[in-house]
């Protein structure tokens, strides 16, 4: 878990996400290098997957493309071996419990190990639940991050208590997607947790504006930006690289003001 600790180290992060496969896995290479040199510190990839209980209709969309085209979790490991013979940026999935059952609790961390990632979130794993999966991804040293929503109030402080790698705190309610406005109060929740958890938090959901990138950089330790991200994808396709590099450097500069 060192490289995300030195993610956040006297910076605030900027942290991507885009969809594997998505309009296919040669781009999704090409991808990584280019948000690792506009700056940015850590990036989440999503693994396709059909019924995305926690995604808007813009990472549905990409999870449906990259299936059509014939993402295979296999191929999205092999290539990500090779992408750690250039880089050592931390790499972390988002997933749901579905495909890491399905492929088998212990392979699936076992393969992250080889393809050295840094940390896995599943969304429709709840706390009570983690048990199911942490002993797997502890015994390879991967990080399970915890989410952290608006409505939790009281479980904050237990959900923070335990969380590894970092904590990502969802902007507002719902699924994925980009929002007009943020008003939840999200500073008041970032200071409970530092009352009982010296982990980075960083906010997503929502996000798509450098101005709204700086808000949430302000009050945290960085921002996540997906659906933006994935927009920029489906409307370029393979030609989305240089698009999507122009727009992780501005929300890099943004972030780090």
């Amino acid at each position: 878990m060192t490289r995300l600790t030195d993610a956040f180290k006297n910076k605030k992060a900027f942290i991507p996400f885009v969809t594997a496969g998505d309009p296919d896995l040669s781009t999704t290479e090409a991808l990584i290098y280019a948000m690792e040199e506009a700056g940015a510190s850590v990036i989440e990839l999503g693994i396709p997957f059909s019924d995305p209980v926690a995604e808007g209709p813009v990472i549905q969309e990409a999870d449906n493309r990259a299936l059509a085209a014939g993402f295979r979790i296999d191929a999205l490991f092999d290539l990500l071996e090779k992408v750690r013979e250039k880089t050592e940026i931390p790499l972390v999935f988002l997933t749901y419990a579905n495909p890491i059952f399905t492929y088998g609790r212990e392979a699936f961390f076992t393969r992250c190990a080889k393809a050295s990632i840094d940390g896995v979130i599943v969304p429709d794993v709840p706390f009570e639940e983690r048990a199911t999966l942490l002993p797997f991804a502890r015994e390879k040293g991967i990080a399970l991050i915890s989410l952290i929503a608006p409505t939790s109030h009281e479980r904050v402080q237990m959900l923070a208590r335990e969380a590894e790698g970092y904590i990502y705190l969802v902007s507002s309610m719902g699924v994925t997607g980009v929002r007009e406005k943020i008003t939840t109060d999200l500073k008041e929740i970032v200071e409970k947790i530092r009352e009982v958890s010296n982990q980075p938090v960083a906010v997503g959901f929502g996000i798509a504006r450098p101005e709204q990138a700086a808000q949430m950089a302000d009050i945290s330790d960085g921002a996540i930006v997906g659906s933006a991200i994935v927009k920029l994808v489906a409307k370029y396709g393979k030609t989305a690289v240089g698009p999507v590099r122009d727009y992780v450097l501005s929300m890099v500069e943004a972030v780090r003001v």
